[in-house]
């Protein structure tokens, strides 16, 4: 199976700020001298390698564009504490939209070169560039010293809270202010003492909360987001560019710069807060400029911020998206762990011909969401609880797949660091290393020469996965699932007196039509005990579905390690069912199905 295989989108997400940071201080609040920061030089030919062969198509470097920092650099001053989080600054709460993040460089006055050499490295290796957009936000601080006449605010009328062409919402004089305190120690911030903005979470506040984007200022895309989530009247796809609202030309030069720079794509952050009608314009104008353009939406349909009162991940994908977050069965699936779900629970999620349910980016892990691994989450079970839940999630459909850096040797989101740490995921605010990903990086050899042998098995595992995840009845197939078939069937996995099946075992078909390959899926999802002997019974619709022939023994090979495999008379499998034998915890099988 080729690595570069384009049959499917697989991201590594990759946070320059810790991937090669060999030092391992890690004091909390530790400036950028103490704790170290991961460059651009250090994602080298060695990385790249290894990236490519596990079968990453796509690499998302997060946090890339200049943030407001505490950490200042010749002609960039640092900024004030009381908009920041945290030392090295939150990557979205974007100080110049056209700018890189000096930290990255080992010259920063170099970092656009060093940069681009980084993106030169990725496209040799065969694999594509993302990196994030962040539309919705900016940070309080932001000026545009590369693009100054693109910079964000210059022209608008701040004695109104909203008008069409105004970068910003503007908050009006009320008993609570001016002036504008922010969280951090009520603090007056001076740029903003009079004319203060709303926050990029909509708070309409002279004094945002701490639990509110208070670091950051919403963008206005000519809707005043206060009188509901009817956009209607914006413009359509096809408008010319002195049609549209200033913001939107604004976006549009940023999406094109990145392009000119080599960017293949962009991770949208908080993208359904956003209008669609821009996403239908900016899309299409983006791929006008380059073709096959990737857009991939951080989205979800439940929260109240949405701009459309449909399904806003339906809206997305219809105004040009590829993919849109699983936020939904990610929640699902972590719910057997930790909210009383049942396995059988997927099933909701899963139908053949939904956009949403084909489309989805499925993951386990990102920078929003805690570490497997980590201590009260995910049943407190450790960093092999990802197998299961990541190859249940990988083989849903045909949408593409995200491993998150240090997810793949069990890394578990200890370090406090600063602000957002200690909350089970690695603070993405602060200056660190991932104690455990720096094992396999090792010195920025990349070799895990220094990881344990039950982590080296874990990433060797994640491995085949990725790989796996790539063959032609995922990328190509259909989904059929089994578990309704078996809730009668006291030899799916039961556990503890259980009358009903389906709590720890999931399984499914997936199959392409073009080439008839399929493959079964069966995860064992508890974390500790091991299964009896599993049988799985397999309806006469699903045989026919599978379409070999039934005349013929057929064999069950595993594609993850191949350490199964099992042939069965297919004239037995209705009456029978599929003997597989017993599972261990958290087992995993992707069984290739063929006819002898």
């Amino acid at each position: 199976m080729s690595p570069a295989s384009p049959s499917r989108t697989r991201i590594y997400q990759l946070m320059v700020r810790h991937f090669g940071n060999a030092n391992d201080t890690n004091l909390v609040n530790g400036s950028i001298e103490e704790n170290g920061c991961g460059k651009f030089d250090d994602i080298n030919d060695a990385a790249l390698s290894q990236l490519a062969a596990t079968g990453y198509s796509h690499i998302w470097l997060t946090g890339v564009l200049e943030q407001a920092s505490a950490t200042s650099y010749p002609h960039r001053p640092a900024d004030d504490p009381a908009i920041l989080k945290g030392r090295a600054g939150s990557p979205y709460a974007i100080r110049d939209y056209f700018d890189l993040c000096p930290d990255y460089a080992n010259d920063p006055a170099e970092r656009f070169s060093e940069f681009a050499q980084l993106i030169a490295r990725i496209h040799r290796h065969g694999m594509k560039v993302l990196i994030d957009f962040v539309p919705n936000h900016v940070a309080r601080s932001y000026a545009s010293d590369v693009q100054p006449d693109h910079s964000f605010g210059v022209g608008d009328q701040t004695a109104t809270f909203f008008h069409r062409d105004n970068h910003f919402f503007y908050l009006q004089p009320d008993a609570a202010g001016p002036p504008l305190k922010l969280p951090v120690d009520g603090e007056v911030y001076p740029p903003e003492a009079e004319i203060g903005k709303v926050t990029g979470n909509n708070a309409v506040s002279w004094q945002p909360s701490i639990t509110d984007w208070y670091e950051t200022v919403k963008l206005n895309y000519g809707h005043d987001f206060t009188t509901g989530r009817d956009t209607s009247h914006l413009p359509a796809s096809h408008a010319q560019l002195d049609e549209v609202p200033k913001t939107w030309r604004t976006m549009d030069r940023i999406l094109g710069w990145w392009q000119e720079n080599g960017v293949d794509g962009f991770r949208c952050d908080m993208a359904h807060m956003v209008p669609i009608e821009f996403w239908a314009w900016a899309i299409q104008r983006a791929r006008q400029r380059v073709d096959g353009c990737y857009f991939a939406a951080e989205a979800y349909d439940g929260d109240p911020a949405k701009l459309t009162d449909d399904n806003v991940l339906e809206a997305l994908l219809t105004a040009g998206f590829n993919t849109i977050y699983d936020g939904d069965t990610y929640k699902t699936v972590k719910a057997i762990y930790d909210g009383g779900g049942w396995a059988n629970d997927i099933d909701r999620h899963t139908h053949n011909d939904s956009s949403v349910f084909q489309n989805s980016l499925r993951y386990a892990e990102n920078h929003d969401e805690v570490r497997i691994a980590a201590d009260g989450e995910w049943g407190s079970a450790g960093a092999s609880v990802g197998q299961p839940a990541s190859a249940l999630l990988f083989a849903l459909s045909r949408g593409p797949i995200m491993i998150y850096n240090g997810q793949e040797v069990g890394e578990a989101g200890l370090q406090p660091n600063g602000f957002g740490g200690g909350n089970q995921r690695t603070s993405i605010f602060d200056y660190g290393s991932l104690p455990e990903l720096s094992k396999w990086t090792n010195q920025q050899k990349y070799d895990g020469g220094q990881l344990q042998e039950n982590q080296l098995e874990l990433a060797s595992w994640y491995r085949q996965l990725v790989l796996a995840s790539a063959h032609p009845a995922f990328a190509h197939g259909d989904f059929y699932g089994l578990n309704h078939a078996n809730l009668s069937n006291p030899n799916y996995a039961r556990h503890d007196g259980e009358t009903t099946s389906g709590h720890w075992l999931y399984s499914c078909l997936r199959r392409d039509p073009a080439s008839g390959k399929t493959i079964l899926v069966v995860v064992h999802f508890h974390p500790v005990w091991p299964t009896g002997e599993v049988i799985i019974q397999m309806p006469q619709h699903a045989l026919e579905w599978i379409a070999l022939d039934r005349s013929a023994s057929w064999q069950f090979t595993d594609i993850l390690d191949g350490k199964k495999s099992i042939t069965t008379p297919a004239s037995q499998l209705a009456t029978k069912g599929l003997n597989i034998g017993p599972l261990q915890a958290c087992d995993a099988l992707y069984l290739e199905i063929t006819a002898s």
